[in-house]
């Protein structure tokens, strides 16, 4: 968690997930590399208003604004902080970040998110939703702040495969980064039932498998994997749900769903993600 990046449109979400990498960094002894994407409208060349010249006034605006923006947010928030750096990109939020993070080596990406629903959610979904589906490091998803002293209780959902050294790794450096307990779940469901003596053997063997420390096992039975994590959030008042996603795109996640993506839109507390291959 050294360089941690924060995509900021200067909304609400976008503060509370500055002031959480704030922390993290002061914490790692990392940096935080702030980023606003400006998408270009589209114009047409009229004789009234060439479309250069709107596009250099426009673009001269934008940044003028985002760099006022983001002096207020450093000089209120990290004046006495880590170091953060600022940047201005054009084009495409996704694409952009997606490609800012490979280009700069970012460690981590932490954003603020207000959720979505409806058909904003199954057909546009929000741009931290996309995010968690494509990037290749970690995603932080924030709804609201809370001082990194607070997150002592992190939901670890799983299917209890044997072959997940590379989440399990991920999940264990950032309950040791909180000095956090580590829950972790199995949802039970009707489509995939299993006799509770069958789950608590599997889990057992999962922990033993993977080393964890300072751990509860935990099956819970729900209509659906989503409800079944959900409520167990709600339940136990988690701080924190530490999850892969596959990132799946297209008509199969559109057929199939992401319950991490799910979690990032209906869950209120910090969602952790890591896109496993």
């Amino acid at each position: 968690m050294k360089k941690i990046l924060v995509p900021c449109d200067f909304s609400d979400p976008a503060i509370q997930a500055f002031k959480t990498a704030i922390d993290i960094a002061g914490k790692s002894e990392g940096e935080v590399v702030l980023l606003n994407v400006i998408e270009l409208p589209v114009m047409h060349e009229s004789v009234l208003m060439p479309t250069l010249s709107f596009e250099e006034a426009f673009i001269k605006d934008m940044k003028a604004h985002a760099e006022k923006n983001f002096k207020k947010m450093i000089d209120k928030w990290a004046k006495d902080g880590p170091q953060v750096s600022s940047f201005i990109e054009f084009g495409g939020t996704t694409p952009t970040i997606r490609d800012f993070v490979k280009d700069h080596a970012i460690d981590m990406v932490v954003m603020g998110t207000s959720g979505a629903s409806g058909v904003k959610e199954f057909f546009i979904g929000s741009n931290t939703e996309k995010i968690v589906r494509t990037a290749g490091v970690p995603v932080m998803s924030v709804k609201k702040y809370a001082k990194l002293s607070s997150l002592k209780n992190i939901v670890f959902p799983t299917t209890l495969e044997m072959d997940q050294e590379d989440i399990t790794a991920h999940v264990k450096e950032l309950q040791n980064f909180f000095k956090a307990t580590l829950h972790i779940l199995f949802v039970n469901t009707p489509s995939s039932f299993k006799r509770d003596l069958e789950i608590r053997t599997q889990m057992k063997a999962y922990a033993k498998r993977f080393m964890f420390k300072d751990y509860t096992l935990n099956v819970w039975n729900d209509y659906s994997e989503e409800e079944g994590l959900k409520n167990f959030v709600m339940e136990t008042k988690a701080d924190m749900v530490a999850m892969a996603t596959h990132g799946r795109r297209g008509l199969n996640h559109l057929m199939s769903g992401s319950i991490a993506e799910d979690a990032v839109n209906h869950i209120d507390c910090i969602i952790w993600t890591y896109k496993i291959s």
